[in-house]
């Protein structure tokens, strides 16, 4: 019994190509050459400001302007606020006009009493991109991986299997019970 074998249909399989919708939703990818720009602007700006640390909470822009301008003219005042709660976190930036300014206010105002707290005045830093904050080689804490801190006293895994407490006289109590049960079958 031969079987004679149709002729099977050519199929062409053919993957379509992105639309040109989907094309125009993606973000361009950045070049070098923009990111580079874009740096420099970013850094050009940080040496223009300062980072002002212990500002009081109800401190206003207008407030710190006013506490600012004696060492020169001021671009720009951004107090930070925690985006969950809405409130301050004590800290603000203040962009100057010039570098000098920069340098004028980390010594003149560095220290020197607003609304009843000392601020402190430093040059802002320029946050690179895909540099970690936090973290790094050091870990995230004392404790982690093999061989680390494991805790003092009782807690953590013990070698315990399930429903056994470690007490030596429930064992005991526990095998004469499985031995008795064993024994009337």
């Amino acid at each position: 019994m031969s079987e004679i074998a149709e002729p099977q249909p050519q199929v062409d399989i053919t993957i379509p190509e992105e639309q040109p919708e989907q094309e125009q939703t993606r973000k361009p990818q950045e070049t070098e050459e923009e990111r580079a720009e874009r740096l420099a602007k970013q850094e050009e700006v940080d040496s223009r400001s300062v980072y002002v640390g212990n500002v009081d909470y109800q401190s206003t822009p207008e407030q710190l302007e006013s506490f600012f301008k004696v060492v020169g003219v001021i671009e720009r005042i951004t107090i930070l606020f925690d985006k969950y709660s809405g409130l301050p976190k004590g800290y603000a930036y203040v962009e100057f006009e010039t570098p000098e300014s920069v340098d004028r206010a980390i010594e003149e105002l560095h220290g020197k009493e607003f609304r009843g707290r000392d601020l402190r005045v430093t040059p802002k830093r320029t946050n690179l991109p895909g540099f970690k904050k936090r973290g790094g080689f050091r870990g995230r804490g004392r404790g982690r991986g093999r061989g680390g801190f494991r805790g003092r006293g009782r807690g953590g895994f013990r070698g315990k299997g399930r429903g056994d407490s470690g007490d030596e006289s429930e064992r005991k109590s526990a095998n004469e019970n499985t031995e008795s049960a064993t024994k009337e079958e």
